[in-house]
């Protein structure tokens, strides 16, 4: 994997909500004004989500803030963007969620050395809300073990 730059735009809430089963990094295909916006960390992932079109994978909900100093041809915010991402990999992400009911989720967004905007998706599995209350426990439980352990 590439390293990557300070740009770093997480979805904290996908990892309570869902059991990330795989982990793949796609391309992302943005307008002129979409990636100077991302590049100043303008952007949200909190209610995004990826769905197939045909064999074409797209996200919705990616808020990327407009770009302050756009002109008239700026982008739309909530505009849906593409993937980018092998054929191999593309059929086997719309294998798995036709068959076993998973969801694919974008995790974070980051760009590599080379300058390209890249999004981490994950295969996901919903969470229930019995699972969400003992991801609570156990990382309360995880907090006060570091806290003891700093103590002594």
């Amino acid at each position: 994997m590439q390293k990557q730059n300070k740009l770093n735009i997480r979805n904290k809430k996908a990892y309570f909500d869902y059991d990330i089963l795989e982990k793949y990094v796609a391309g992302i295909q943005l307008s002129g004004t979409e990636i100077k916006s991302l590049r100043l960390g303008k952007a949200s992932l909190v209610e995004a989500y990826c769905y197939f079109v045909k064999n074409d994978l797209w996200v919705r909900g990616f808020n990327i803030a407009e770009y302050f100093f756009g002109t008239y041809n700026n982008h739309l915010p909530l505009r849906e963007r593409k993937l980018l991402l092998n054929k191999k990999e593309l059929q086997k992400l719309l294998r798995k969620t036709k068959e076993s009911g998973l969801t694919i989720i974008p995790l974070k967004v980051f760009i590599t050395e080379k300058g390209w905007a890249k999004m981490e998706i994950g295969l996901a599995k919903g969470k229930k809300s019995h699972d969400k209350r003992e991801t609570l426990k156990t990382k309360d439980a995880k907090r006060e073990m570091d806290r003891i352990k700093k103590m002594h």
